[in-house]
């Protein structure tokens, strides 16, 4: 057996257990979405129902999670917390995924004053330190965690027009594209058949491992007060409302800190899987 042949086994082996993996990340992310959607409807306890003759209750058959200081039952407030943040931190990745790789391209296809402009007002984004800027604009706009959204949005879409403009700047160069413009189709044609299409491999990536950062940036904000309000079940406000009693009634914190490395868990071990398998693709 030739060493050729011993590679190209190796190779489609590895692809195969990459896409193994692939799948299996799948569907354990389309569980978590399916917990999220379905958040209500799974909550033993209506999640904001107060009862304080059951208040800060460790976890016991009754209340998996334990109660709170008001008697709300935690597993209810984990399950809709878990959707406030994972629908939040979806949110705000759709908007900067979508701006910043319509920027990105735009730039990178037509270059000039547009590709001037828009790369500098992305240096002055990046140059400062991102959460910092982002508590700086959520305080402004009086917190909330649609205002901690927008917050996060301003400082995130660089990265992601960065990374479509030097798809773009590469893609343009090709063969193919120019042949396209010989064949008379208009930049809008070859943006949206050639160009966008093959540049959203990278940015899909990005995106996925994105949602676990976001999620845990916008806790981030909600813990310190410039996100999600209480009575609003979110992780990052259920730790902060809780992390004065963490030595004494520890349950009220370590059930949301579980949810939150959960999710980020899942989302960032499928974004790494996704990678691995373009580059297994792209590699044969």
């Amino acid at each position: 057996m030739s060493t050729e042949t011993v590679t190209i086994r190796r190779q489609k082996i590895h692809k195969n257990r990459v896409k193994a993996r692939l799948v299996f990340f799948l569907t354990l992310t389309a569980a978590l979405l399916l917990v999220i959607i379905f958040a209500e409807r799974l909550c033993p306890y209506d999640p904001n129902l107060q009862d304080t003759g059951i208040f800060l209750q460790p976890p016991s058959l009754a209340h998996p999670a334990g109660t709170d200081r008001f008697g709300r039952d935690m597993f209810s407030r984990i399950l809709v917390g878990l959707k406030t943040s994972i629908t939040s931190a979806l949110t705000l990745v759709a908007i900067i995924t979508v701006t910043g790789t319509a920027a990105g391209v735009l730039c990178g296809f037509y270059g000039g004053i547009l590709d001037s402009a828009v790369m500098r007002i992305s240096d002055v984004c990046l140059a400062f330190p991102g959460l910092v800027f982002a508590m700086a604009i959520a305080a402004l706009l009086n917190g909330g965690i649609k205002n901690a959204v927008i917050a996060l949005a301003v400082i995130s879409w660089p990265k992601y027009a960065r990374i479509a403009r030097s798809q773009t700047l590469t893609l343009k160069t090709l063969d193919y594209i120019a042949a396209a413009h010989l064949a008379g189709g208009s930049s809008v044609q070859i943006i949206f058949r050639h160009i966008l299409p093959n540049s959203l491999g990278p940015v899909l990536v990005t995106a996925v491992l994105d949602i676990g950062t976001m999620l845990m940036e916008l806790a981030g904000l909600s813990f310190l007060g410039l996100g999600a309000q209480p009575p609003t079940a979110e992780l990052g406000n259920m730790m902060s409302s809780g992390r004065s009693m963490l030595q004494t009634y520890p349950w009220v914190v370590i059930g949301p800190g579980i949810g939150i490395f959960t999710a980020v868990a899942v989302f960032n071990l499928l974004g790494d899987t996704m990678r691995d398998y373009l580059d297994s693709s792209g590699s044969r």
